[in-house]
């Protein structure tokens, strides 16, 4: 007997469906699985064996071949262990003829036939529902997750013995369908992000924060020890907007394809905060791996990546990071096929300008000369280049921690960026463009008019500063950025002069 049951596997953060094809004949007994399967796919054979001897189904003596269709794309995880056993119940006649027709079946099977939640659930749904697959039998851990799109019925199922009375009967009392509104899991970010009023002083840090914020500008701070670089990178994500749903939905089909979705939550509703430690390897960090997976800078998409002692990560690891800044996605290559996640991130980092960190205060600076080369040679032209906003943190003077004087907080900051991304949604409707940050310079002169005064004031700035023309374009980014918290439609002088201010001019950076 021949049966065909649908399923789906998993490209980046997208799916493709995959036609689970099952045939039983006589000849000598043996379970093959065709059709380009992972290991852990071919393992699948032993799984649905057990499971249903212990829910005291006996498979017969048969020759029995499971195809994957299309046989050209590589299946991989656990999700294929129970459309093969529905498959294979369905040839043994076990289970009624086209009682599985119209359905996806996605779900990993335990040896006493318990259904397990496996990953990239929400895509698979996504896609299934695009292709007009009328209902999804899912594990029921991820059933909220499932539950999120419109369009198609979703059933979680705990065990194998379920699906097969709700195939055998068709009662959706055995298996009931699950909807849940997204919108009604959109909520404000996360309360517990602390307050900026709480970071005394470092006023022009503040700025920046605000200027990154509103234009999804790279940032990067520098500064001695206790300065409070941590601080306020910590309290960036509090002054961004909330997540939209299609931002939300998107973050969450990353989350779920990495396998990193919260237990029991249905939808990302906030934006992260990532910063992994300077020893993460670079396969960590931007995604790959035999079965490539998101890396943290897809976890971090819409959100913050906080790398904290910039000079102590990896040189190659740094470099890792030029092409998402640049296209905003990240494309991992293997030899037969090639996966692209997800990576528009808001990259804020912070470094010591040292290794002992008091450089250039020589009081206090232990560190030759050939120690803070080294020390600064990992942060290549190029990537500072990538890099919109950089200010240098001093340590605070006693007077002001002794003051405590009120300064700007989150919901002040906040207020700002809300103006600033108004400006940008209205003047970027109907484009591909979401910030000032995402302009290329073929529409720089559409977006960011200059006058006469200004025009000669950036024509002596790229003079004197001997500016390349990604800095030069990225000045006029952060001066329309600025324009736009002061809800200004023409760029001023003023708005050039503190964009210009921005950029890396230290010293010591010129050793880098």
């Amino acid at each position: 007997m021949f049966s065909n049951i649908l399923s789906a596997a998993l490209q980046g953060i997208n799916a493709q469906i995959i036609n689970v094809e099952t045939d039983m004949s006589n000849g000598l007994p043996m379970f093959n699985i065709v059709g380009s399967p992972g290991p852990e796919v071919r393992e699948a054979r032993d799984r649905i064996r057990a499971a249903l001897r212990n829910n005291y189904i006996n498979i017969p003596a048969s020759r029995i071949t499971v195809n994957l269709s299309p046989g050209d794309l590589k299946k991989d995880g656990t999700g294929f262990d129970l459309p093969m056993a529905i498959g294979l119940l369905t040839a043994m006649e076990y289970l009624p003829p086209g009682c599985a027709d119209g359905f996806l079946f996605l779900g990993e099977i335990s040896l006493d036939g318990e259904i397990k939640a496996v990953r990239g659930v929400l895509p698979v749904v996504q896609t299934a529902a695009k292709k007009g697959i009328k209902e999804c039998i899912i594990p029921a851990d991820n059933v909220n997750e499932g539950s999120i799109v419109p369009g198609i019925k979703v059933r979680g199922a705990k065990n194998l013995k379920e699906v097969i009375d709700f195939l055998a009967t068709g009662d959706d009392e055995e298996l009931p369908a699950v909807y849940t509104n997204p919108m009604s899991l959109i909520e404000k970010a996360a309360d517990e992000i602390p307050d900026f009023d709480q970071v005394i002083g470092q006023e022009r840090a503040k700025r920046a924060a605000v200027i990154s914020a509103s234009g999804f500008h790279s940032f990067i701070m520098t500064g001695p020890p206790g300065a409070g670089k941590s601080m306020i990178a910590k309290r960036i994500p509090g002054i961004l907007p909330p997540l939209t749903l299609p931002e939300s939905l998107e973050l969450t089909a990353i989350y779920s394809v990495a396998g990193k979705m919260p237990k029991g939550k249905a939808l990302i509703t906030s934006r992260s905060f990532q910063a992994p430690h300077h020893s993460i390897s670079r396969y960590a960090l931007v995604g790959g791996g035999a079965d490539p997976r998101p890396g943290i800078i897809s976890l971090a998409h819409r959100s913050v990546l906080f790398l904290d002692e910039l000079p102590e990560f990896g040189r190659d690891t740094i470099e890792s990071l030029r092409q998402p800044l640049e296209d905003k996605t990240i494309q991992i290559a293997r030899v037969k096929y090639s996966v692209e996640y997800p990576s528009d991130f808001l990259l804020v980092c912070a470094m010591n300008p040292c290794p002992c960190g008091y450089y250039p205060d020589r009081g206090k600076c232990r560190c030759s000369e050939n120690e803070i080369k080294h020390y600064l040679s990992k942060i290549s032209g190029p990537i500072l280049d990538r890099i919109d906003l950089c200010t240098e943190l001093k340590n605070i003077d006693i007077s002001e921690i002794r003051s405590r004087k009120d300064g700007i907080t989150s919901a002040e900051m906040t207020e700002m960026v809300m103006r600033a991304r108004e400006m940008q949604e209205k003047r970027f409707k109907g484009t591909s463009y979401r910030f000032n940050s995402d302009l290329k310079a073929d529409d720089m002169d559409k977006v960011c008019r200059l006058g006469t005064k200004e025009t000669e004031l950036m024509e002596k700035l790229y003079k004197e500063f001997s500016l390349s023309a990604r800095s030069y374009h990225r000045i006029l980014r952060v001066a329309r950025t600025i324009a736009d918290i002061d809800g200004e439609e023409n760029i001023g002088s003023k708005h050039l002069m503190e964009a210009a201010s921005f950029r890396p001019t230290m010293e010591y950076f010129k050793w880098g």
